[in-house]
């Protein structure tokens, strides 16, 4: 191959991992621009007034209205609480207390009541609850189910699991369940703190990952200025 076709071949290689990292690059800042607007969105919803067990019932898609605050009446469908694991609050270990709520006159919405510390000595022993009985009152959040922890083998069942699915949970209990959960706030009560970390926008992966392809765009320019440009067309110096 003549010197004239491998600078050629060489020149356009290049102009092509630039080109590509470059716009991986640009992707990664308009995933994040993306991701900034939905938090800004999802905080402007924090600021509107509670949505009561009427008004959550009937809208059309809970889940376009997530970090809504709501306020509910209803009563504990204790006998289906579930315990996840491997679940921090203020950097402690413990379990998340998640128990489904039978909404007054409506239908049954999963609640993330709060935070309560493990038993590391007997971990199958469960922690003690106040679950009061009849109709009561809570205000939280419209959230998400909590998010899913890496886990080994299939769909987990029993009082104490890693993650919990909405919609299996729901087949497996036979209750009809809202498509969304309700992060319960407020000071701690019933044995549970209820200290949640506020919700990010979470774009910090994707500006990490934009600096590493305008990088290495950078740097495939770099290379191929100093060994296709100044070495070629620069004489060296003799000694």
């Amino acid at each position: 191959m003549s010197l004239r076709w491998r600078f050629l071949l060489l020149t356009l290689g290049a102009v092509l991992a630039v080109g590509t990292t470059f716009a991986l690059g640009r992707w990664q800042l308009s995933r994040a621009a993306q991701k900034e607007v939905l938090h800004a969105r999802m905080l402007a919803r924090s600021e509107l007034p509670a949505l009561d067990t009427a008004a959550l019932t009937a809208l059309p898609d809970p889940t376009a209205e997530l970090q809504r605050r709501v306020r509910l009446r209803g009563s504990w469908l204790a006998q289906h609480t579930v315990f996840l694991d491997n679940r921090q609050m203020n950097d402690k270990q413990g379990l998340y207390v998640v128990t489904p709520l039978q909404l007054e006159g409506g239908p049954i919405v999963l609640v993330q009541r709060g935070w309560v510390a493990r038993n590391f000595i007997d971990r199958s022993s469960l922690p003690v609850l106040q679950s009061p009985p009849g109709l009561l009152e809570i205000e939280g959040r419209i959230a998400a189910v909590p998010s899913r922890l890496y886990q080994f083998g299939g769909a987990e069942t029993g009082r104490i699991r890693q993650n919990l699915d909405l919609a299996a949970f729901s087949a497996e209990s036979g209750l009809a369940l809202l498509p969304v959960s309700v992060q319960q706030t407020g000071a701690a009560s019933d044995g549970l703190l209820r200290e949640w970390p506020q919700a990010g926008a979470g774009v910090e992966t994707h500006y990490g990952y934009a600096f590493q392809w305008f990088a290495l765009s950078a740097l495939i320019t770099a290379l191929y200025v100093w060994f296709q440009i100044v070495r070629r067309f620069i004489p060296h110096r003799r000694a």
